[in-house]
């Protein structure tokens, strides 16, 4: 009896274990990459809750260097509903797409000089469900800043029970724009999480992000400043909005006339220019059909035309019908941002002694640096390295600051809303403060 028992429990073993290397797959050539990938490529997905109806879908990456040792990152885009996929091929990751006008056929890859994965392990997330590849076996149903937290959380630990050679090596959540709600949070669970029983703790050292949101409502009131530092708005037109609207701008009494005008005005200056980087023309083809090469943007027509290719999903192991046309970022995905501030998050972190390292853009008008600038005062921190230039090739590339809650804040100089702006500066900032040097 003793005997059976034995061999039931290692058949179940076995086959628990080959349904696991099942859900993940090895990809060592990609449609429109010339030869084979010169990095080491895993996709899969993770089934989350108990039935496991929603199938998050992951690329992995791992380090070029040192993937033993090196830090593991998972990298969230946000939105919510941008498909990771685009920090990999346009912001931070060893691939891109070479800008050339469309012509039906796959488009081209091309290896870049200044992927994070030099220096890192990277899991780069498609959540919520409905994002990139991921998918639900069932209707979704609607989610949450609360849930996605969770559902990151068991992303994380199913992860890692399949990839065990992984628990031991430093780990940070990483992103931007939208992911500076959910982030902070998710370094909370894991930390708290890591204090229960049954799990391998997850060796957690600190998050990084990008021109995060953080307190979105209060954070589109600095636009105005921010305007008006940039000569976008008059000087007379700057002190009379902050005269009768009160710091408020976006979310105006209806009562308050003098404000509504004066935020009109300032409107028909500022409409169109491009929000996410004020220097760049506002040709984003999906709101002028502008489907010239010449766009800054034309790569994400580009990657839509490559996610929708067979041989491109073949490829990556999708799973077949599980998801119809594959857009960049699904706007439709029904979810309730519940979170109206993470900054008592980020304040919690501080006081577990987490690593930070939060960057900005100063040319983002999305999510202003001076609007990031006024919540790390609010956290009242004392400055340990005060503000000075840091500098690449001899030039100045931003400006940084260091506090005593071990968060480091930097400026990159002509940078927009997301690290593909300009990657190699974004690239040498966070290799420089990941191996713990000073800027």
């Amino acid at each position: 009896m003793r005997l059976t028992l034995n061999l039931l429990l290692l058949l179940l073993f076995i086959l628990s274990h080959h349904h696991h290397a099942d859900s993940s797959s090895i990809v060592k050539f990609l449609p429109g990459f010339e030869g084979p990938l010169p990095f080491e490529l895993e996709t899969g997905y993770i089934g989350i809750g108990e039935d496991e109806e929603v199938q998050l879908f992951y690329y992995f990456i791992k380090s070029e260097n040192n993937p033993k040792e090196d830090p593991l990152l998972l990298w969230l885009d946000g939105g919510p509903g941008t498909s990771s996929v685009t920090g990999l091929t346009v912001e931070i990751g060893p691939l891109t797409l070479k800008s050339e006008v469309y012509n039906g056929s796959v488009p081209s890859l091309v290896s870049t000089t200044y992927s994070w994965t030099k220096m890192a392990n990277i899991i780069f997330l498609d959540q919520p469900v409905g994002s990139g590849f991921s998918y639900s076996k069932t209707p979704p149903n609607k989610t949450s800043d609360t849930n996605e937290v969770k559902n990151i959380h068991e992303f994380l630990q199913k992860w890692l029970s399949k990839h065990q050679q992984f628990y031991s090596n430093p780990f940070y959540v990483s992103g931007a724009s939208y992911a500076g709600m959910i982030v902070p949070a998710v370094v909370d669970i894991i930390s708290k999480g890591n204090y229960i029983c049954c799990n391998p703790p997850i060796n957690l050292q600190g998050y990084v992000l990008g021109n995060p949101a953080t307190h979105y409502e209060k954070e589109i009131n600095y636009r105005v400043p921010f305007a008006h530092g940039m000569s976008l708005i008059s000087d007379e037109l700057y002190e009379s909005m902050k005269k009768f609207c009160k710091g408020n701008y976006f979310d105006v009494d209806p009562s308050n006339t003098k404000c509504l005008k004066l935020v009109e005005e300032y409107n028909k200056c500022t409409e169109k220019i491009n929000q996410n980087h004020i220097l760049i023309p506002n040709c984003d083809d999906r709101i002028t059909h502008n489907t010239s090469p010449d766009c800054f943007y034309y790569k994400y027509t580009l990657l839509e035309h490559w996610a929708n290719k067979e041989t491109v999903r073949k490829a990556l192991h999708i799973k077949k019908g599980s998801i119809g046309e594959w857009v960049r970022h699904n706007h439709s995905i029904p979810y309730d941002k519940d979170f109206i501030s993470s900054v008592p998050y980020y304040m919690n972190n501080s006081i577990k002694g987490y690593r930070s390292l939060i960057f900005s853009g100063d040319h983002d008008m999305t999510l202003p640096s001076c609007a990031t600038r006024a919540w790390i005062k609010s956290l009242n921190y004392s400055i340990t390295h005060d503000w000075k230039p840091w500098i690449v090739k001899d030039q100045i590339a931003g400006y940084m600051r260091t506090y005593s809650n071990k968060m480091t804040f930097a400026t990159i100089k002509g940078c927009g809303h997301t690290p593909e702006y300009l990657p190699e500066e974004t690239s040498i900032l966070f290799q420089r403060w990941i191996s713990g040097q000073l800027l």
